[in-house]
């Protein structure tokens, strides 16, 4: 009787923490939706800013440049470093442990504390000033501890078997690697990219030091330019156009959702082809 009453209230805790974390993203979703669907006008998706209609097209645009930009600098370093730790290197290894410990304590640190190390080191010390390549790097800074983590954990769990009976086949090290474990731990790899590309677009203190919050297309890598989290945060702070910003946090919520859906079709659809083979 006991035991069963136990696995009964674990039952019930479950039910209630599941139904409580979906009860409070459902709150959040409608509370944006009712909120900012009323200032979704044309006039919000003008090409140019200004304070008639501050518009978050240009915003838009610069996500895309600085998530694009980010994640083509953060995933290839911190897929082959996540290989060399799992394929390579020994656990034991010094280096091993340095750099398991540098990525876990790049993790732990607070995004304020990447924007003052972007905006004293590309935009002072290197003198790019604030501009859209040094919101990128430090952005890549910024996710690649997450890629590697989630690439080094999807490489782990790969059975060891397929290792092996590549081996048996005649395939080297380096084939095996690209040809039968990448494609085997590819789910979980895109899931980290997922997270990277969510943690840029809803990224507002390191960017506002290093990208700057100008409302225009970047011109060019060393123009100054805004993300939609910025673009939001600056109408809200302003007290002047809370219902614009309410309109963008839409925008931002069905970027996400877009993103997010197109990458879980291509995990299925990666999948479902290697199924196939």
């Amino acid at each position: 009787m006991r035991r069963r009453f136990e696995t009964q209230l674990l039952k019930i805790l479950t039910w209630l923490s599941a139904a409580l974390t979906f009860g409070t993203l459902l709150f959040l979703i409608v509370y944006i939706l009712i909120n900012g669907i009323p200032y979704l006008k044309p006039s919000l998706f003008s090409l140019t800013y200004n304070t008639e209609n501050v518009s978050l097209f240009p915003a838009l645009i610069t996500t895309f440049f600085v998530v694009c930009l980010s994640l083509i600098l953060a995933v290839p370093i911190g897929i082959f470093t996540a290989i060399y730790l799992v394929e390579y290197a020994k656990s034991n290894n010094k280096l091993v442990i340095l750099i398991r410990l540098t990525a876990e304590t790049l993790a732990g640190i607070p995004s304020i504390i990447y924007g003052l190390f972007g905006l004293l080191f590309f935009v002072t010390w290197l003198k790019w000033g604030p501009s859209l390549l040094a919101g990128t790097f430090t952005m890549s800074i910024m996710i690649l501890p997450l890629i590697m983590r989630t690439t080094e954990e999807s490489l782990r769990g790969v059975p060891q078997s397929f290792r092996e009976g590549s081996f048996a086949l005649g395939a080297g090290k380096l084939r095996t690697i690209f040809r039968i474990v990448l494609p085997a731990a590819t789910p979980g790899i895109l899931a980290g990219v997922i997270l990277s590309i969510g943690r840029i677009i809803g990224e507002t203190a390191a960017l506002i030091y290093t990208s700057g919050t100008v409302a225009q297309v970047p011109e060019g890598l060393f123009s100054s330019g805004r993300t939609l989290a910025v673009h939001m945060y600056a109408l809200s702070s302003e007290g002047l156009y809370t219902g614009q910003a309410y309109g963008t946090a839409v925008i931002l919520l069905v970027v996400v959702v877009i993103i997010n859906t197109l990458s879980s079709v291509v995990a299925k659809k990666m999948m479902g082809g290697k199924t196939d083979e």
